[in-house]
């Protein structure tokens, strides 16, 4: 049983890591999972107040991951249309056109959020590139976190 609870976790780290770049794929999730089958294991690797801190460190990235595009979009100077426009773009784009959309969509419901609300459209690129300057700094947070999870993992074998 440690020996297929050792290769799911090592699947799941490697996949992990993959889904923190490829936006289909939850990547601290799935690296956290990996941290988690290995406390089933005859030999527990890790304390459960260690898996808990973890947990909590994952559910906040993957809220945040959500966040940092609008983020990014204010910080760009984008209004409150803007800000939403990122939100409905990133809906759109992670139902209607996955798993490009996840990426795509913020940046284009920026833009044209910025458009509805008065901005010319060249005006509109500013904040628009604050999303994906957003989703690119919560991509780099999701590598961090999974590459850290990863190396507990692989030093706890």
């Amino acid at each position: 049983m440690d020996i297929a609870l050792l290769v799911v976790g090592i699947i799941l780290i490697i996949l992990g890591i993959i889904g923190s770049i490829v936006p289909i794929l939850p990547g601290p999730p799935m690296s956290f999972f990996g941290l988690l089958l290995q406390q089933f294991k005859s030999e527990k690797a890790f304390t459960w107040q260690f898996i808990i801190i973890f947990g909590i460190i994952t559910l906040v990235i993957v809220v945040v991951d959500y966040l940092i595009p609008a983020l990014g979009t204010k910080k760009f100077g984008g209004s409150k249309y803007g800000i939403i426009g990122t939100f409905v773009g990133l809906f759109i784009g992670v139902f209607f056109f996955p798993p490009f959309g996840l990426i795509l969509g913020p940046i284009v419901g920026a833009w044209l959020g910025e458009v509805i609300s008065g901005k010319n459209a060249k005006k509109a690129i500013k904040p628009a590139l604050g999303s994906f300057v957003g989703f690119m700094l919560s991509t780099v947070l999701k590598l961090i976190l999974s590459g850290i999870m990863a190396y507990y993992f692989f030093a706890n074998i």
